[in-house]
């Protein structure tokens, strides 16, 4: 082995679809866990046919939190079927699911069955609303971001309130239950101890919302949209400048100096209307237009360089193919190659973000087929049990 697979020897349960559980299991199938995705026979997972687009191999969505998992196709009402998946449970370290409360209860795969089943089982449900009073409604992303507030503070002033532009919310909330699955597996190291992890989109969003949500708690102050100005800091947006606009974000007293000699207007760090951070979001209305006025003598590529180079944070915005090419300028690999069952490369993946030293040995096999390792997962099973 050429590197780590921290993970290696766990194995995972997948019972989940579309986006949150699937990403979370990804995670930890890129770590050298073992994920086996349990998916309904001839349809499996929703995102499968969620296109265009479609790649070579399938659809796009689906692909892109997938891979290095094996599919088994099982059809949970068919008690055959759910004999097999509480053998793979049995064997399993962590079951993820996401089914509607009470809905994995229904088929004799709730928590309280399968921990008697294997003590040491760490369970990971994922719903939309929680599974008390929340219970019975669909945890769509975008219902999500507009009843937990992000909707309302995402997009200019005067229209209409945005979603971002990516399914935001699940993807914070893989996150969450990637971490809390974590802690629960080093906990078992401590207590032999299995676990029920819970975790929800309108919680996970809530606990994102950092300053925002702190500032209604800590100072009675509800947020409200901005585009992309920053509430308690100034400059902290997109301005205007020859060829369309350009990002600054000024952290700091320091930067705002530096930017201003940069763009040749080095008088307005000494303007007491300006001097201060504090200053300068009292007087934003009167200081953007300024900047503006001197940031349109040149491009915005120009001065993502300039004013990187004197240490002001810039960037022109990008496109995701720029995105990523700029990543890879930067020497940070963001993308891999998977691999198909004969180990030909069959596309590319954007990476787990971590970067390890020693390096991660990470696994690198293409979005499974469905039910592509019925054979493979059913006789690992057999053989398990005869151990």
């Amino acid at each position: 082995m050429s590197g780590l697979r921290p993970l290696e020897g766990i194995v995972v349960a997948d019972f989940s679809r579309v986006l949150a559980g699937p990403l979370s299991t990804m995670t930890l199938a890129d770590l050298g866990a073992r994920v086996i995705k349990v998916e309904r026979p001839e349809t499996g997972d929703d995102t499968r046919s969620w296109g265009p687009p479609f790649s070579a191999t399938g659809a796009t969505y689906f692909e892109s939190v997938n891979r290095n998992k094996q599919s088994i196709a099982l059809d949970l009402r068919n008690e055959q079927d759910r004999e097999v998946a509480r053998d793979l449970v049995s064997k399993a370290d962590v079951l993820v699911e996401n089914f509607i409360t009470g809905g994995m209860d229904k088929m004799g795969l709730g928590y309280e069955e399968l921990s008697e089943l294997n003590p040491s089982l760490i369970y990971a449900s994922i719903t939309g609303f929680g599974s008390a009073g929340g219970s019975k409604i669909p945890g769509y992303d975008f219902i999500v971001q507009a009843l937990g507030g992000l909707m309302s503070i995402t997009g200019e002033a005067d229209a209409d309130p945005m979603k971002a532009g990516v399914a935001l919310v699940d993807v914070l909330t893989a996150k969450d239950a990637t971490i809390a699955i974590l802690a629960a597996l080093q906990n078992r190291q401590k207590t032999g101890r299995g676990a029920h992890i819970e975790v929800n989109l309108l919680s996970s969003l809530q606990g994102a919302l950092a300053n925002q949500g702190q500032a209604y708690l800590g100072a009675g102050k509800i947020a409200g949209r901005m585009g992309n100005a920053h509430p308690s800091i100034v400059p902290y947006q997109l301005l205007d400048c020859q060829d369309g606009s350009v990002a600054v974000a000024c952290g700091n007293d320091g930067q705002f100096v530096k930017l201003c000699a940069e763009l040749g207007v080095p008088e307005l760090s000494g303007d007491p209307r300006f001097s201060t951070n504090t200053q300068r979001v009292a007087h934003r209305e009167e200081l953007i237009p300024l900047l503006e006025q001197a940031l349109r003598a040149d491009t915005g590529a120009n001065w993502q360089s300039r004013l990187t180079e004197v240490g002001v944070p810039a960037g022109k915005v990008a496109n995701i193919a720029e995105g990523l090419d700029y990543a890879a300028s930067l020497g940070l690999e963001p993308t891999i190659e998977v691999l198909d069952a004969q180990g030909v490369a069959v596309g590319e993946q954007v990476r787990h973000p971590a970067i390890w030293t020693p390096a991660l040995d990470t696994p690198r096999q293409a979005p499974p087929k469905l039910g592509e390792h019925n054979d493979v997962v059913r006789g690992w099973l057999g053989a398990a049990a005869t151990v």
